[in-house]
């Protein structure tokens, strides 16, 4: 069957083009001076024990502007006679690393192949970024990221020499760049949206075939691992974010990872997991009965969740404030309650900030979505909620939990143990709302038509 999500997800999206990464940097540099320098590092490999490493994935920052991957690399943007240039430090090629770890791209490599002016072997690091910053006035770094970095910028900061004295030479101030950074990551390109579409359709294919696989008696191992199969199968680089894995009660924890309980004949399952795709998060959380049939309370509290996540969808669009769907999924998921007699408060009382709705759904119906998973952007600018613009893409995902195990609420005892999640990444457009995960299935009938048929 994963030969046919691979049929499903479709060809590949061609990457992001060098023409675009250099448009990117040229909309940061706009905003810089010509006495500024812009230094963007990326994390060092992390042992996870011994001499084995983690995987290893560069800062979003780095592969923003200029798509590199590899590690031990400080990508630098400074002002050369009026004009922006651009070099990359990056592992030198190295015979005997590369026949034991991979081939490089090299210093060579970096300036054929990626979106920079030049290119230098990373053991030149010292000696030539201190250069720089002698010659800058403003250094525009985020600082804890790589410690070599922030070494350099400290140094000069705190030099005293008469060159600074005398001609006013290095650097006076540190500013974070992330705001700048931040701020054009958060309206997409059509070539990211293409690489965000696929690899909406990769975890689409991915839940569909942990639903078909899911009976009385399965591990959430088990269907964790048939979810990051197809997640490779299908050529992403794994994982977006640990994969929640619920069954029975474990669904109503909104974090759970453990994976490690067997699903159970009557329990609904809650998964909640995406993968990456060249960099590019996908977020889906679908909920499925174990036996394929929704009990009636199942069905009651799953029907309710759905209809409260497209009204929310309804809402994502041009000139709305960003916390538009979550009001109006809130509004929806109170009025449910109240006619099914788990709220008693009227409306209004149960959608305050200490009314009755909050036991049962505690968390926002949405964040931004892109090169993480939680993406940067801010969502409130001087203090006012953002209004949605074309490009923006963000998740929708309301819930409810009725944890009976929980001693702080009172659990309605026709839906202990119900924990429902409904998700989907959705795309800003001036035609409305686009779902980029719409492949998933999520109606009742759907869902029971592919529960079990492994």
């Amino acid at each position: 069957m994963w030969e046919d999500s691979l049929q499903v997800v479709g060809a590949e999206p061609p990457a992001i083009s060098q023409e675009e990464y250099r448009a990117r940097q040229s909309r940061l540099f706009s905003q810089m001076r010509p006495k500024d320098l812009l230094i963007v590092t990326a994390p060092h490999e992390s042992t996870r024990s011994n001499d084995v490493q983690y995987p290893y994935r560069s800062s979003s920052e780095m592969m923003y502007l200029c798509g590199w991957e590899d590690p031990d690399a400080v990508f630098c943007a400074y002002n050369e006679a009026g004009t922006w240039k651009t070099t990359l430090f990056v592992q030198p090629k190295d015979l005997l690393k590369e026949i034991w770890e991979g081939r490089r791209p090299g210093v060579e490599g970096a300036v054929e192949n990626w979106p920079v002016d030049g290119a230098h072997d990373h053991g030149d690091l010292s000696e030539i970024v201190s250069t720089m910053l002698i010659n800058c006035s403003r250094v525009f770094v985020k600082l804890g990221v790589d410690p070599d970095i922030d070494a350099l910028v400290e140094t000069e900061m705190k030099s005293s020499s008469r060159g600074k004295q005398k001609m006013g030479l290095g650097p006076v101030s540190i500013v974070d760049p992330s705001p700048q950074i931040n701020e054009l990551r958060l309206r997409k390109s059509d070539a990211e949206i293409l690489l965000m579409r696929h690899s909406a359709k990769i975890a689409s294919q991915a839940h569909i075939q942990a639903m078909a696989n899911t009976k009385p008696g399965v591990g959430e191992w088990q269907l964790e691992g048939i979810i990051e199969g197809v997640f490779k199968y299908c050529k992403s680089s794994g994982i977006a974010y640990p994969c929640i894995i619920g069954s029975g009660d474990n669904a109503t924890i909104l974090h759970y990872t453990v994976n490690n309980d067997t699903c159970d004949d009557g329990e609904v399952l809650l998964i909640d997991a995406g993968c990456e795709y060249r960099g590019y998060a996908s977020d889906i959380t679908r909920s499925w009965p174990v036996n394929g049939k929704f009990s009636e309370a199942q069905s009651e509290i799953y029907q309710l969740v759905l209809d409260s996540q497209e009204a929310a969808i309804a809402e994502c669009r041009v000139g709305n404030f960003y916390d538009a769907p979550h009001k109006t999924a809130r509004r929806v998921l109170a009025e449910g309650l109240i006619r099914l007699g788990v709220i008693s408060q009227p409306l209004d009382a149960a959608l305050a900030d200490d009314g009755e709705l909050n036991q049962w759904y505690m968390h926002n119906t949405g964040h931004w979505l892109g090169l993480d998973v939680h993406d940067v952007g801010v969502y409130q600018p001087d203090g006012e909620p953002r209004l949605l613009e074309e490009g923006m893409v963000m998740t929708v995902e309301p819930g409810l939990y009725f944890g009976a195990w929980r001693p702080d609420v009172d659990c309605p005892p026709r839906y202990a143990n119900i924990g429902i999640r409904i998700e989907d990444d959705v795309l800003i457009t001036s035609n409305g709302p686009d779902v980029l995960s719409k492949d998933c299935p999520k109606t009742i009938e759907n869902i029971e038509s592919i529960v079990g048929t492994a």
